[in-house]
Parts: C-alpha cells; sequence; structure tokens
C-alpha cells in the first residue's frame, strides 16, 4: 500500500512511496499528528542519488518486521535533503554534536516538538562491525522516551540552545588583510598530497572552490607553488577513474588517495564547479587537456541532465541494476568484442584494462598508458594510437548507452541551476561558443519564468502545491550565473534581474543586527532553529556566494549597502577562514576580490558584431578573477543609471571598451591589442 509519499515531486521521496513504513512528508500534517498522538518522530534524510541510502531502504525500509517498529513507536518523516537543505543543515549539525561525525543517509530521533535527542547516519538491519542494529536502535529510543521522557526533553532543549548559539558565534570583526590569504596557503600546502594532488590522503573529494583560491593565489602573488598544486590534482583527475573517460562528466569523489575509485553518482553542482575550475586554469596554463574536459563535461550536461525547457536536472545515481557503478566498468572480453582486438590491445594498454580489473572483477577506466610507448610498440605514429583511442571511445560510448542507464534525478534545483549558468556562460565566453551561449540564455529564461512566484524565487521547479521558497543559495548561484551571463550576452534583462535578485536577498536573509545571512527567509516556517551554515562544503555556502555576488553588485551599481552587507558578512567568518582553510574556499576567492583593486569594464557595441566578439575574447582570453563587465548595445539606455554606462558610447562607429578603477577609466578603445594592454596595467 502506498504511503503518504506517494503525491510528492521528489525522485528520493517517490523511491520510498511503497515502502511498508507509514512514511510522511515534512509538514504540519506529520508535526501536528507527533504532538497530537505525543509520539517521537523519526526524521530520515537522504537524497536519490546515495548509494548507502539505497543500502538502508533495501535492507531496513522495505523490511516489514523494521517498518511495524517504525509504524509503532514513531512518526516517520522521509525528508529529501536538495529539496530541503534547512532541515539536512539543522539536523546534520545536531548529529554531528552528538556523534563528531555526519553522513547520509542520517537518522535522527526528534521530541514531537522537533527537537533532536539522537542521531547517526547508517544503521545496519543487525549488528554488524561495531554497529548496533536499527531495530535494537528503534526499540532503545522507544523505552528512552516513554520511561525517561523529560531527561530525553531536557537534552534535547540543550543542544537546541547550544545549536541556536553556534548560528550567531563565529567569532569577531578584525580587520580582513592579504595575511589571511597568506596564512591559508601555508596551511593547504601541508595537507596536499604532493604525489596525487588533492588534500589528504583518503577518500579525496575534488574540493573546486579550495583550488579556485589557490590559482587565484598564484595570479595575486605569482607563486608557482599554488599553481602547481592546482596543475596536480587537475591533471590527476582528469586522467582517473573519477572523471568518466568514456561519456565525460567528474563521479562525486574518490574512494582511495589515486583518483582511481569513484562513488559513481554523478552530481550537477560537481560538475558545474569543476568546469568552472578547469575553465580558469586552462586561461593560465593553455594546457588543451583542460580544454578538453571542459568541452566533454558540458556535452555531457547538455546531452544527458538538461530538460525540453532548458533546466538542468540534478544527479545521476550511482546504481545501476541494484550495483553500484555496473554501468561504467568493463571486462577486456566485452571491449574486444565491440572494437576488435587489434584496437582493444591499444584501447586496453592506454586505459589500464586488464584481467584482474581494478573494481570487483572489472575496470574502471583511467589513463594508464602513454601514446608514445604504445606507437613504439605497435609500430606506428602516435596519431594513429590516438585515432584508435577516440574511435574506440565513441563505439564503446554508444555500447554503454545500451545498459541499463543508472536513474536520473530530475528534479531542478534553482540553486544548482545558477552555478551550472555560470559555467555555460563562462564557456561560451572563452571560447566564443554561440551553443554555450544559447544553453546559457534559454537556462536563464527557465528559471526567471518558472522559478518565480509572486516575486518570490523558488527552490524546485515541478513542485506545485508545495510552496517552497527560495533559500539564500538559490538567490545568490543565480545571481552570480546571471552575472556571468550578462559579461557575455550584453542582455539587460539579466543585468537588472541579478540587482533585483540581489535587494530581494538582502530584504530576506540578512539580519543587520546580527551582521549575517541566514539560510532561510524571514517568511520562512518557524523551525527549532533558524539555519546559518557559513562553510563552504561540496558547494559554497550560501552566505560565501551572497557575499561575492554583492561586491561586484557593489561595483557595478555603486550602491554602498551592497558593499556595507558583503564587508560585515566577510569579517563574521574571519576566524573560519584562517583556522579551517578547506571549509572556506569560497569566502577565501570573496576575500581575495575585497582585498583587490578589481578591474571595471564597459563595452558598448551591437551583440554578435565581429569587433564586439573579438573585445569580448580579449578580456576573456585570460582569468581575471578580478573583475566586472557590464556591457550594452549602442542605442539602448536600460543600463543607463549604471555608474560604468554613464557617458559611454562607441567611437568612431565600431565596438569599444572602457577599462576603468573607481568608475575613472582609461581611453576608450576599439582595437583587442589595446584593450590587451590596458588589462595588463
Amino acid at each position: 500500500m502506498p504511503n503518504s509519499l506517494q503525491n510528492e515531486s521528489s525522485p528520493y521521496l517517490l523511491q520510498h512511496a511503497n515502502n511498508p513504513v507509514n512514511w510522511y512528508p515534512w509538514g504540519e500534517e506529520a508535526l501536528t499528528l507527533a504532538k497530537a498522538k505525543d509520539m517521537p518522530i523519526l526524521l530520515s534524510v537522504g537524497y536519490s542519488a546515495c548509494h548507502w541510502c539505497h543500502v538502508m531502504e533495501k535492507e531496513s525500509f522495505e523490511n516489514s518486521n523494521i517498518a511495524a517498529l517504525m509504524n509503532k513507536h514513531f512518526i516517520s518523516i522521509k525528508v529529501d535533503r536538495e529539496e530541503r537543505p534547512d532541515i539536512d543543515s539543522i539536523y546534520m549539525s545536531a548529529v554531528q554534536a552528538m556523534t563528531g561525525h555526519g553522513g547520509w543517509p542520517m537518522t535522527v530521533f526528534l521530541t514531537p516538538e522537533g527537537k533532536p535527542f539522537y542521531g547517526g547516519t547508517y544503521f545496519p538491519p543487525e549488528e554488524r562491525g561495531g554497529m548496533a542494529s536499527f531495530p535494537r536502535v528503534l526499540q532503545t529510543m522507544a523505552d528512552t522516551y516513554k520511561n525517561k521522557k523529560e531527561e530525553l526533553i531536557l537534552s534535547a532543549n540543550k543542544l537546541v540552545a547550544h545549536m541556536n548559539q553556534m548560528t550567531t558565534d563565529f567569532g569577531g570583526v578584525d580587520p580582513l588583510s592579504v595575511d589571511i590569504l597568506h596564512q591559508t596557503f601555508q596551511a593547504l600546502t601541508k595537507q596536499f598530497d604532493t604525489k596525487y594532488g588533492g588534500l589528504g590522503m583518503e577518500p579525496k573529494f575534488p574540493q573546486p572552490m579550495t583550488y579556485e583560491a589557490l590559482l587565484r593565489y598564484h595570479i595575486r602573488t605569482g607563486d608557482p607553488k599554488s599553481l602547481e598544486m592546482v596543475n596536480l590534482t587537475l591533471d590527476n583527475m582528469a586522467l582517473g577513474g573519477i572523471y568518466d573517460q568514456l561519456g565525460g562528466g567528474f563521479h562525486r569523489y574518490s574512494t582511495d588517495m589515486f583518483w582511481l575509485i569513484p562513488h559513481f553518482e554523478k552530481m550537477l553542482y560537481d560538475n558545474a564547479l569543476l568546469v568552472k575550475l578547469y575553465l580558469h586554469t586552462y586561461q593560465v596554463t593553455g594546457k588543451p587537456l583542460y580544454r578538453r574536459v571542459v568541452e566533454q563535461t558540458l556535452t555531457y550536461i547538455n546531452a544527458e541532465m538538461r530538460s525540453p525547457e532548458g533546466g538542468f536536472y540534478s544527479a545521476q545515481d550511482a546504481d545501476s541494476e541494484g550495483v553500484e557503478g555496473k554501468f561504467f566498468v568493463w571486462r577486456p572480453e566485452e571491449i574486444e568484442e565491440i572494437i576488435g582486438a587489434e584496437d582493444a590491445d591499444v584501447f586496453n594498454e592506454y586505459f589500464g584494462v586488464d584481467l584482474n580489473g581494478n573494481f570487483e572483477g572489472r575496470t574502471i577506466l583511467s589513463v594508464t598508458g602513454q601514446p608514445q610507448v604504445i606507437a613504439d610498440r605497435k609500430g606506428i605514429s602516435e596519431e594513429g594510437i590516438t585515432e584508435i583511442i577516440e574511435r574506440s571511445k565513441t563505439s564503446l560510448l554508444k555500447a554503454r548507452y545500451s545498459r541499463i542507464n543508472p536513474a536520473r534525478d530530475n528534479k531542478i534545483l534553482t540553486a544548482w541551476n545558477g552555478l551550472m549558468l555560470g559555467a555555460f556562460s563562462e564557456a561560451a565566453a572563452a571560447f566564443g561558443d554561440d551553443e554555450y551561449l544559447e544553453i546559457a540564455e534559454q537556462n536563464a529564461a527557465f528559471l526567471l519564468e518558472n522559478m518565480v512566484e509572486e516575486g518570490r524565487l523558488l527552490r524546485t521547479h515541478n513542485n506545485a502545491g508545495r510552496g517552497l521558497k527560495g533559500y539564500l543559495e538559490d538567490y545568490s548561484f543565480l545571481i552570480s550565473g546571471l552575472l556571468s551571463l550578462h559579461e557575455h550576452s550584453f542582455t539587460p534583462r539579466w543585468m537588472e534581474a541579478a540587482i533585483s535578485l540581489g535587494n530581494s536577498m538582502i530584504d530576506l536573509f540578512w539580519d543587520g543586527e546580527a551582521g549575517h545571512f541566514y539560510d532561510t527567509g524571514s517568511d520562512h516556517e518557524t523551525l527549532v532553529v533558524r539555519p546559518r551554515d557559513v562553510a563552504d562544503n561540496a558547494i559554497p555556502s550560501g552566505s560565501s556566494m551572497a557575499t561575492d555576488v554583492l561586491l561586484r553588485l557593489a561595483l557595478i551599481t555603486g550602491d554602498t549597502l551592497f558593499q556595507q552587507v558583503a564587508s560585515t558578512s566577510l569579517r563574521s567568518v574571519r576566524q573560519i577562514m584562517t583556522n579551517h582553510p578547506t571549509a572556506a574556499g569560497h569566502w577565501l576567492c570573496a576575500l581575495d576580490f575585497y582585498l583587490s583593486s578589481p578591474k571595471e569594464i564597459a563595452i558598448v557595441g551591437t551583440r554578435g558584431d565581429e569587433w564586439t566578439k573579438k573585445l569580448v575574447s580579449e578580456i576573456h582570453r585570460q582569468f581575471i578573477p578580478n573583475k566586472v563587465i557590464v556591457g550594452r548595445e549602442p542605442n539602448d539606455q536600460t543600463l543607463e543609471r549604471l555608474p560604468l554606462m554613464k557617458n559611454k558610447d562607441t567611437q568612431g562607429g565600431r565596438s569599444t571598451a572602457y577599462v576603468c578603477h573607481d568608475y575613472e577609466c582609461q581611453v576608450p578603445v576599439t582595437q583587442p591589442e589595446d584593450l590587451a594592454l590596458q588589462l595588463r596595467t
């Protein structure tokens, strides 16, 4: 019998709609019922691409005996962490405070008022590896609530008080200086794996924001070591199993230190952030490998993760046919059957395929061979080897699509779409690619037309009747993407939307008295804690991105409120940047912008005009992290009110660029080479 999840739109919740557990979505019905029956709440949080979430569902939530225990003693609530990052943030903080660690699936026991008193992550159906069985945990929690309720409630109240304190107490408003950047660079070098790249040993996460900060540090200081750290990491990721060598795109993270064995889910946000990192590093180094990764990943996103309306889907599952990674791995005989023995000999050497395999008897493709070495062995040219590898990849990718594909989470999230909007926009500008630009503009139009209701940004698409309001990250990530798009397209709509959303973001999320952003708006439902998660994790925190975009909007608009809010927000996390740099990657990028003298660039020219394209191409030929760009057509006065656009016009009827600082501009230029000289000064 279907439970109360059957009418939900989240793919993750729908996966559980036929469990024998009497699941409820988070909402008034479940919370009211818990209070009316004086029953504790069992909160289970996960996401559709989570492998261990699938494991716990199969082992426990599909088990009728375990389900009976849950139904007897608890009001069970299932939450999609991607849909409700506020719920996830609050109770993950509680679990980490109680256990010292966190992860998904997350299992938390709450009072009827929603206050946590016990929690953990995955629980097995029977005792295993020192872990208590899930049935034992259920029975213990039920007995504790029945027999020691007062003691339990007191403990829960103390934990909630502590969590509320943690949302406001981040320590000091000390001055900001470049010393912070120097200190964090030294700290990161001590954690860096000098052999394989990455921070720490295993597991290894991509951490693109940390490497963006290192790349910026290289540009600021000229220090070669920071660039070497970025290059080594990006090289090994691009050649390793964490990167899909056939289809493009990155898996979630590597379980080993070598970047070889991934957790196989593919997340939209990882790929958006990594596209930008590889693109920026390509702009610095000119390395063809990095451009190839950008182009292959965007091809994958366009083919596999883009809706007909122009939105981007959230994720692809790690599992297919109930087996993790099955879709992506190969046996030698499979390869030989598809491409023939001769080509297989070359392909297998290049990608490290052998009879033993490197993952449960099969092989995850990673680049282990050298084309020149293989060419010498085969007695043919290196170009010939490359040709064999490329046509083999094409044939095997086609064959792979005949397999049962991993499930796709078709949920469209505003925040993650904002990240991918920025990735396509920046690639369009850097490569002069009109197709990328078209995809970006379709996405921006889709978001502004479908993710706004009565002036309020929404979290998800196709969520009728739920009224899920957008979070801080939805506003800040979309603003970032819109600013990137305007930099290439000059379309006033994108800039006006970014400015409007910036004002709304401050109104909804900024606490002027406390001097920080909250993750939920002032119009959000009341929860036990109003969450404020400032740490940059897999994605930038809503606060760090908000600070970043407001610094940019302050320059673009001249609005002192934007500058004041951004600088106050930045100062509030000074200690986090110095003490925990790996949790502050995007904060460090914002700090770099704050401490710089950003270039203010205005371009007046007809969109699509050859000279306009040449000027835009010159700007994006190199990575200039600390800049803002405003553009307009010669006869369009829509953005004339902006300081950078005042009294700006074409010179001699040619597309014209102005490079400024504090709104004081150098002589206008129409030639790309003249623009290049001004950008270097």
